[in-house]
């Protein structure tokens, strides 16, 4: 019944849309790929339930908000082909975040501080309720940068289709001591105790060090650069979509960016250009001083944290007044490395699941989880409880459709006795090194134990999200995998299947770990022990697909794991108006 009602308050916003105001008609360039798709491979691949356009290119997702009730996705686009080039600011709505509808691009290539390209940026909401979006315009063929902004042209549309560009742009310009090619994305502006809005631009200096340099700014349209930058890290490299907002330390609710208070944290995260992933860190933000300093047990650089340890970029939060939470969206690009791979399905990329963000109790790192509207896709559902998986034992979960399903499982153990050693010589590693070493097949104490999605009936292919506890001096540390390395029996010789890991932070005191998995297709979206560890996979099979793709439960591990509980909902497809 839920899922009914939604969709009536969609056919609503829909009716709105038509009888409201008149509607209104690693950046590399593949402009000569262009051309039509095969309708052949079209379909293969596609995504039902998360957020993707009918065609062509998409990357970041940018000025995300509510405004009125009423949620505004913008996203990097291509409107002339399935390759990143001609990008525009592409513009949904929606009342739930699940189900959309496509309006025309808010802002396009246009002026001449905006004629090379509109690239990401973000939204402010000022006083009086009235939007204002931020974004980077390129004004020349050197990719010379510059900050911009655009308001909505007519205030009573309640789908904001119109934006304009006032005349006084570009609001910021770099100065000599800027790297003029690596200045971008600005991030939504907060207002100090000063009275004087802030934001914060990424960029990059000559030895390596990135940094989030910030601007102050008493009117929103007279902006100065800080003498020192917000916060800044030596031999990262570029920072692009910055992102700097406060957190909770007493529950899960959200804040917005402006919040001044007590028992908060500040959270800056940064999508580093080099190794296309996002890291944050958790501090503090000194007001008087307007630096963000990290807290002593963060690591500042790429073995530092990350939101999401897979397929998994270029993401922005935003505080959503709703249902008081923050809000974060994530851009999922593909797998399959070619250009040519992409001009034949005539569509490239996809939005993760948004997911509400909070601290966790430890204050030691994030937590994520789905938004609670997409639970009203879930349709039929089966259930299994108690069942035990001996070494070496599959389980098949039967009765549902595995390409395109949410599944919630809870594994448990009566010991930790059988944990494996964790190698002295794995300490220098990252996760998803010491997860190409120790798979899924490759049999251990404690684990590996979870989940083998999109796989063929006989297991020629599939993708396994998993678990592995070891032990180390008298501590344990669970490892979180998912493995696109035997995803598909095809040999593209460049198509990247890596071995996506993490490490969880938990005590494992009640001997249980929680995994939930959305497996849509293409995407494989993971989430560990209640959302601690995110992992986000894009994969490709040439066996199982559609009613030819299967879901089980594993363990390879000598210590027998018990599936306490385990959830499986197919998902129904949402709705995509254009």
């Amino acid at each position: 019944m839920e899922f009914l009602r939604k969709s009536s308050l969609c056919a609503f916003l829909f009716m709105l849309f038509f009888c409201s105001n008149e509607a209104n008609s690693s950046h590399e360039e593949f402009r000569r790929l262009q051309s039509s798709s095969s309708k052949l491979l079209k379909n293969l691949f596609r995504t039902e339930y998360h957020f993707q356009p009918p065609k062509h290119w998409i990357n970041d997702p940018t000025g995300l908000m509510n405004y009125n009730g009423i949620y505004h996705l913008f996203y990097q686009y291509n409107p002339k082909g399935a390759v990143w080039g001609n990008i525009v600011w592409a513009h949904s709505v929606s009342i739930d975040m699940i189900n959309w509808i496509n309006l025309e691009p808010a802002i396009y290539p246009s002026e001449v501080f905006d004629k090379y390209g509109t690239w990401s940026g973000s939204t402010t909401i000022l006083p009086g309720n009235k939007p204002v979006i931020l974004y980077t315009g390129i004004v020349d063929d050197n990719q010379t940068q510059v900050q911009n902004y655009a308001i909505p042209a007519n205030l009573s549309d309640p789908f904001l289709r119109k934006w304009i560009k006032p005349d006084n742009n570009p609001l910021i310009v770099a100065d000599e001591s800027i790297n003029k090619t690596k200045f971008r994305d600005p991030t939504t502006a907060w207002l100090g105790q000063d009275g004087r809005w802030r934001m914060v631009v990424g960029s990059l200096r000559k030895n390596e060090r990135g940094l989030a340099i910030m601007y102050r700014s008493k009117d929103f349209m007279k902006w100065t650069k800080a003498q020192h930058p917000l916060h800044s890290s030596a031999k990262t490299g570029n920072w692009e979509c910055v992102d700097f907002f406060p957190v909770s330390l007493e529950n899960t609710d959200g804040l917005d960016t402006s919040f001044k208070g007590e028992k908060i944290k500040h959270v800056l995260k940064v999508s580093l250009d080099v190794t296309r992933f996002d890291y944050y860190t958790i501090g503090t933000y000194d007001t008087k001083r307007d630096r963000y300093i990290p807290d002593d047990t963060m690591i500042d650089g790429w073995h530092g944290l990350r939101l999401d340890y897979g397929n998994f970029y270029a993401s922005r939060t935003f505080y959503d007044p709703m249902k008081n939470r923050r809000v974060l969206w994530g851009w999922t690009n593909e797998s399959d490395v070619f250009p040519e791979d992409s001009i034949k399905k005539g569509w490239s990329g996809i939005q993760a699941i948004p997911r509400k963000l909070w601290i966790d109790p430890s204050g030691k790192h994030l937590v994520q989880w789905p938004i609670e509207e997409l639970e009203m896709l879930r349709k039929e559902k089966v259930e299994l409880r108690n069942y035990e998986l001996n070494k070496g034992e599959n389980v098949e979960v039967q009765g549902i459709t595995p390409a395109q399903v949410d599944v919630e499982v809870t594994f448990s153990f009566s010991s930790l006795e059988n944990a494996e050693e964790f190698d002295p010589s794995w300490v220098d590693l990252y996760a998803q090194d010491v997860c190409a070493i120790r798979g899924s097949t490759v049999q251990g104490g404690l684990g590996p134990f979870g989940l083998l999605t999109l796989s063929s009936e006989n297991l020629e292919e599939y993708t396994p999200v998993f678990f592995r506890v070891f032990k180390t001096q008298d501590k344990y540390k669970v490892l979180m995998c998912s493995d696109a390395s035997r995803s598909s029996v095809r040999n593209h010789e460049k198509m990247y299947k890596p071995s996506f890991a993490g490490y969880v932070e938990t005590n494992l005191t009640d001997k249980r770990l929680s995994l939930r998995s959305l497996i849509d297709h293409s995407v494989v979206e993971s989430f560990g022990d209640g959302g601690k560890t995110c992992i986000t996979s894009r994969v490709y099979p040439a066996l199982a697909i559609y009613g030819d793709t299967h879901l089980f439960a594993f363990n390879n591990g000598t210590e027998t794991v018990k599936i306490e509980t385990l959830d499986a909902w197919n998902m129904a497809k949402s709705e995509k108006w254009i």
